[in-house]
Protein backbone atom coordinates (compact mmCIF):
# COMPACT_ATOMS: atom_id res chain seq x y z
CA UNK A 1 0.00 0.00 0.00
CA UNK A 2 2.83 2.41 0.82
CA UNK A 3 4.27 2.06 -2.80
CA UNK A 4 1.18 2.84 -4.57
CA UNK A 5 0.82 5.71 -2.52
CA UNK A 6 4.19 7.02 -2.93
CA UNK A 7 3.52 6.16 -6.59
CA UNK A 8 0.45 8.66 -7.26
CA UNK A 9 2.39 11.40 -4.96
CA UNK A 10 5.65 11.15 -6.70
CA UNK A 11 3.34 11.43 -10.22
CA UNK A 12 1.81 13.80 -9.68
CA UNK A 13 4.56 15.99 -8.57
CA UNK A 14 6.61 14.75 -11.62
CA UNK A 15 4.03 16.29 -13.86
CA UNK A 16 3.45 19.48 -11.83
CA UNK A 17 -0.35 18.56 -11.12
CA UNK A 18 -1.89 20.11 -7.86
CA UNK A 19 -4.10 17.31 -6.36
CA UNK A 20 -7.34 18.53 -4.46
CA UNK A 21 -10.16 16.38 -2.98
CA UNK A 22 -13.74 16.68 -2.87
CA UNK A 23 -15.17 15.22 0.06
CA UNK A 24 -18.27 13.29 0.75
CA UNK A 25 -21.32 15.01 -0.48
CA UNK A 26 -23.54 13.55 2.55
CA UNK A 27 -21.50 15.74 5.28
CA UNK A 28 -23.67 18.04 6.62
CA UNK A 29 -22.45 20.16 9.65
CA UNK A 30 -26.03 21.22 10.68
CA UNK A 31 -27.32 17.71 11.44
CA UNK A 32 -28.98 17.80 15.07
CA UNK A 33 -27.96 14.44 15.49
CA UNK A 34 -24.72 13.58 17.46
CA UNK A 35 -23.37 10.22 16.02
CA UNK A 36 -23.74 11.85 12.46
CA UNK A 37 -22.06 14.99 13.23
CA UNK A 38 -19.02 12.62 14.13
CA UNK A 39 -19.29 10.88 10.89
CA UNK A 40 -19.23 13.70 8.80
CA UNK A 41 -15.93 15.07 11.38
CA UNK A 42 -14.59 11.59 10.08
CA UNK A 43 -15.28 12.17 6.66
CA UNK A 44 -13.23 14.93 6.35
CA UNK A 45 -10.47 13.65 8.18
CA UNK A 46 -10.84 10.57 5.79
CA UNK A 47 -10.55 13.09 3.05
CA UNK A 48 -7.52 14.84 4.34
CA UNK A 49 -5.73 11.37 4.96
CA UNK A 50 -5.79 10.30 1.71
CA UNK A 51 -5.24 13.76 0.17
CA UNK A 52 -1.68 14.03 1.62
CA UNK A 53 -0.77 10.81 0.72
CA UNK A 54 -1.08 12.03 -3.13
CA UNK A 55 0.92 15.45 -2.18
CA UNK A 56 -2.60 17.34 -2.16
CA UNK A 57 -3.53 20.42 0.22
CA UNK A 58 -7.01 21.26 -1.10
CA UNK A 59 -10.38 19.04 0.00
CA UNK A 60 -13.49 20.98 -1.24
CA UNK A 61 -16.58 20.23 1.05
CA UNK A 62 -20.31 21.27 1.02
CA UNK A 63 -20.97 22.57 4.38
CA UNK A 64 -24.54 21.76 5.34
CA UNK A 65 -28.52 21.56 4.41
CA UNK A 66 -31.06 22.92 7.29
CA UNK A 67 -33.26 20.36 6.99
CA UNK A 68 -36.25 20.72 9.11
CA UNK A 69 -34.35 23.81 10.71
CA UNK A 70 -34.72 27.33 10.15
CA UNK A 71 -31.81 28.65 8.44
CA UNK A 72 -30.06 30.83 11.08
CA UNK A 73 -30.42 27.66 13.46
CA UNK A 74 -28.65 25.38 10.87
CA UNK A 75 -26.11 27.96 10.15
CA UNK A 76 -24.95 28.67 13.87
CA UNK A 77 -25.11 24.72 14.28
CA UNK A 78 -22.70 24.82 11.22
CA UNK A 79 -20.64 27.23 12.54
CA UNK A 80 -20.38 25.19 15.87
CA UNK A 81 -19.60 22.04 14.34
CA UNK A 82 -17.15 23.45 11.83
CA UNK A 83 -15.29 24.38 14.58
CA UNK A 84 -15.50 21.20 15.89
CA UNK A 85 -14.20 19.94 13.09
CA UNK A 86 -11.17 22.21 13.08
CA UNK A 87 -10.21 20.90 16.61
CA UNK A 88 -10.26 17.44 15.14
CA UNK A 89 -8.02 18.11 12.46
CA UNK A 90 -5.14 20.11 14.08
CA UNK A 91 -5.74 17.43 16.97
CA UNK A 92 -4.86 14.48 14.10
CA UNK A 93 -1.84 16.59 12.23
CA UNK A 94 -3.45 18.33 9.35
CA UNK A 95 -2.43 21.46 10.10
CA UNK A 96 -0.37 21.82 6.88
CA UNK A 97 -3.76 21.18 4.49
CA UNK A 98 -5.97 23.07 3.07
CA UNK A 99 -9.92 23.52 3.88
CA UNK A 100 -12.32 24.70 1.09
CA UNK A 101 -15.91 24.99 2.09
CA UNK A 102 -18.14 25.46 -1.23
CA UNK A 103 -21.17 27.84 -2.31
CA UNK A 104 -23.62 25.91 -2.92
CA UNK A 105 -25.94 25.87 -6.25
CA UNK A 106 -29.49 24.89 -4.08
CA UNK A 107 -31.51 28.05 -2.18
CA UNK A 108 -32.23 25.28 0.38
CA UNK A 109 -28.41 24.40 1.16
CA UNK A 110 -26.22 26.08 3.32
CA UNK A 111 -23.56 28.03 1.05
CA UNK A 112 -24.02 31.59 0.06
CA UNK A 113 -21.18 33.58 -0.71
CA UNK A 114 -21.68 35.40 2.78
CA UNK A 115 -21.82 31.87 4.59
CA UNK A 116 -19.25 30.57 3.09
CA UNK A 117 -16.76 33.88 4.01
CA UNK A 118 -18.53 33.87 7.28
CA UNK A 119 -17.00 30.23 8.04
CA UNK A 120 -13.60 31.19 6.24
CA UNK A 121 -13.12 33.62 8.76
CA UNK A 122 -13.25 31.52 11.44
CA UNK A 123 -9.63 30.21 10.49
CA UNK A 124 -6.63 30.94 8.29
CA UNK A 125 -6.76 27.04 7.18
CA UNK A 126 -10.14 27.70 5.12
CA UNK A 127 -9.56 29.28 1.84
CA UNK A 128 -13.09 29.30 -0.08
CA UNK A 129 -14.81 27.18 -3.12
CA UNK A 130 -16.57 29.60 -5.17
CA UNK A 131 -18.48 27.33 -7.44
CA UNK A 132 -19.38 30.71 -10.01
CA UNK A 133 -22.00 28.11 -11.57
CA UNK A 134 -23.47 27.12 -8.18
CA UNK A 135 -23.66 31.06 -7.32
CA UNK A 136 -25.34 32.54 -10.77
CA UNK A 137 -28.06 29.15 -10.34
CA UNK A 138 -28.48 29.96 -6.65
CA UNK A 139 -29.41 34.24 -7.94
CA UNK A 140 -31.00 33.35 -11.13
CA UNK A 141 -28.19 34.62 -13.66
CA UNK A 142 -27.02 36.88 -11.49
CA UNK A 143 -23.47 36.47 -13.11
CA UNK A 144 -23.91 38.63 -16.31
CA UNK A 145 -20.75 40.54 -17.10
CA UNK A 146 -17.33 41.35 -15.40
CA UNK A 147 -19.02 44.10 -12.88
CA UNK A 148 -20.76 41.16 -11.46
CA UNK A 149 -17.64 38.92 -10.80
CA UNK A 150 -16.14 41.55 -9.02
CA UNK A 151 -18.16 42.28 -6.72
CA UNK A 152 -18.39 38.97 -5.75
CA UNK A 153 -14.27 38.96 -5.87
CA UNK A 154 -14.04 42.50 -4.42
CA UNK A 155 -15.94 40.87 -1.09
CA UNK A 156 -13.45 38.51 -1.02
CA UNK A 157 -10.93 40.81 -0.49
CA UNK A 158 -12.42 42.64 2.28
CA UNK A 159 -13.44 39.65 4.02
CA UNK A 160 -10.55 37.77 4.08
CA UNK A 161 -7.43 39.55 2.89
CA UNK A 162 -5.57 39.51 -0.11
CA UNK A 163 -3.37 36.38 0.14
CA UNK A 164 -6.04 33.77 0.85
CA UNK A 165 -8.54 35.71 -1.82
CA UNK A 166 -5.83 35.59 -4.77
CA UNK A 167 -5.09 31.70 -4.12
CA UNK A 168 -9.37 30.87 -3.50
CA UNK A 169 -10.39 27.28 -4.96
CA UNK A 170 -12.67 27.93 -8.17
CA UNK A 171 -15.40 25.54 -10.09
CA UNK A 172 -16.79 26.24 -13.20
CA UNK A 173 -19.08 24.82 -15.54
CA UNK A 174 -22.44 26.27 -16.40
CA UNK A 175 -25.96 25.14 -15.13
CA UNK A 176 -29.42 24.68 -16.04
CA UNK A 177 -31.40 26.00 -12.85
CA UNK A 178 -35.32 26.91 -11.95
CA UNK A 179 -37.11 28.32 -9.10
CA UNK A 180 -35.23 26.25 -6.91
CA UNK A 181 -31.97 27.20 -8.08
CA UNK A 182 -29.39 24.38 -9.36
CA UNK A 183 -31.05 21.74 -11.60
CA UNK A 184 -28.55 20.50 -13.72
CA UNK A 185 -24.85 21.09 -15.12
CA UNK A 186 -24.42 21.81 -18.70
CA UNK A 187 -21.72 22.19 -20.79
CA UNK A 188 -19.36 24.77 -21.62
CA UNK A 189 -21.45 24.85 -25.31
CA UNK A 190 -24.60 26.05 -23.94
CA UNK A 191 -25.58 29.35 -24.69
CA UNK A 192 -28.99 29.95 -22.44
CA UNK A 193 -28.22 29.79 -18.61
CA UNK A 194 -24.37 30.70 -18.76
CA UNK A 195 -22.69 31.85 -16.59
CA UNK A 196 -19.61 32.78 -19.60
CA UNK A 197 -16.37 32.21 -18.22
CA UNK A 198 -14.10 35.47 -20.17
CA UNK A 199 -15.71 38.00 -17.42
CA UNK A 200 -14.46 35.76 -14.84
CA UNK A 201 -10.61 35.24 -16.36
CA UNK A 202 -10.89 39.11 -17.05
CA UNK A 203 -11.30 39.83 -13.50
CA UNK A 204 -8.87 37.20 -12.10
CA UNK A 205 -5.97 38.88 -14.46
CA UNK A 206 -7.06 42.28 -13.44
CA UNK A 207 -6.66 41.01 -9.52
CA UNK A 208 -3.62 39.53 -10.44
CA UNK A 209 -5.16 36.43 -9.05
CA UNK A 210 -3.30 32.74 -8.74
CA UNK A 211 -6.58 30.54 -8.02
CA UNK A 212 -7.14 26.76 -8.95
CA UNK A 213 -10.06 26.43 -10.83
CA UNK A 214 -11.65 23.37 -11.57
CA UNK A 215 -13.92 22.15 -14.36
CA UNK A 216 -17.11 20.62 -13.20
CA UNK A 217 -19.07 21.01 -17.25
CA UNK A 218 -21.08 17.50 -17.17
CA UNK A 219 -18.92 14.94 -19.59
CA UNK A 220 -16.93 17.67 -20.87
CA UNK A 221 -14.39 18.25 -18.10
CA UNK A 222 -11.04 17.91 -19.90
CA UNK A 223 -12.27 19.86 -22.98
CA UNK A 224 -13.58 22.39 -20.94
CA UNK A 225 -10.64 22.82 -19.06
CA UNK A 226 -8.43 23.18 -21.65
CA UNK A 227 -10.80 25.85 -23.01
CA UNK A 228 -10.71 27.59 -19.75
CA UNK A 229 -6.89 27.41 -19.70
CA UNK A 230 -6.56 28.89 -23.58
CA UNK A 231 -9.50 32.05 -23.06
CA UNK A 232 -7.02 32.57 -19.51
CA UNK A 233 -3.83 32.33 -21.29
CA UNK A 234 -4.81 34.35 -24.45
CA UNK A 235 -5.93 37.04 -22.17
CA UNK A 236 -2.90 37.21 -20.24
CA UNK A 237 -0.64 37.35 -23.43
CA UNK A 238 -2.91 40.41 -25.07
CA UNK A 239 -2.68 41.91 -21.52
CA UNK A 240 1.19 41.67 -21.42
Amino acid sequence: MGIVKGYFKSEFAKYNIEVSVHAPYYINFANPDEELIQKSIGYILSSLKRLKHMGGKRCVFHPAAPGKQNREEAFLATMRNTERMLEAVFAEGYSDMILCPETMGKINQIGTVDEILKICSLNNIFIPTFDFGHINSREKGILKGKDDYKRIIDKIFEVLGEERAKKIHIHFSKIQYGNSGEIRHLTMEDTTYGPEFEPLAEVLIDYNMTPVIISESDGTQAEDSLYMKNVYYNMLTLNN
